[in-house]
């Protein structure tokens, strides 16, 4: 009988938009985080890593995001409660956002017998 487990963690998506041309947003990357410190960290970085490319105002915003709300964020993801957190740098925003969640396992297929039609597909040659 195959069993289903879940297991709790937190998907992360980055989306960008340019605010000059009414762009909707645009899915830039996605994360999926084990625990609410992952979540957290995984934001942290990434502002991190692009906070000396940005402007003053825009840079101040991010690092006012990682340490002055870092612990109000924490908290928030402790609850499981989905958070969100966007800065603006010229004509782009850049939105973060953090959702509980739960995962499904992957079936594998060790020890599994295949059908035969599985043996049949062979993958067309150049």
């Amino acid at each position: 009988m195959l069993r289903t487990t879940t297991s709790p963690g937190f998907w992360c998506e980055c989306w960008t938009q340019n605010l000059d041309e009414q762009q909707t947003p645009t899915l830039f990357g996605s994360y999926d985080a084990n625990d609410a410190v992952e979540a957290n960290n995984w934001v942290a970085t990434i502002l991190r890593t692009i906070s000396p490319a940005l402007d003053t105002a825009s840079c101040a915003e991010a690092w006012e995001r990682l340490y002055d709300h870092r612990i109000d964020t924490r908290r928030a993801l402790l609850r499981r409660e989905s958070w969100t957190v966007s800065i603006t740098y010229v004509s782009t925003r850049i939105t973060w956002t953090v959702r509980p969640v739960l995962f499904l396992p992957i079936a594998h297929r060790q020890g599994a017998e295949l059908p035969m039609c599985a043996y049949d597909f062979k993958p067309p040659t150049p």
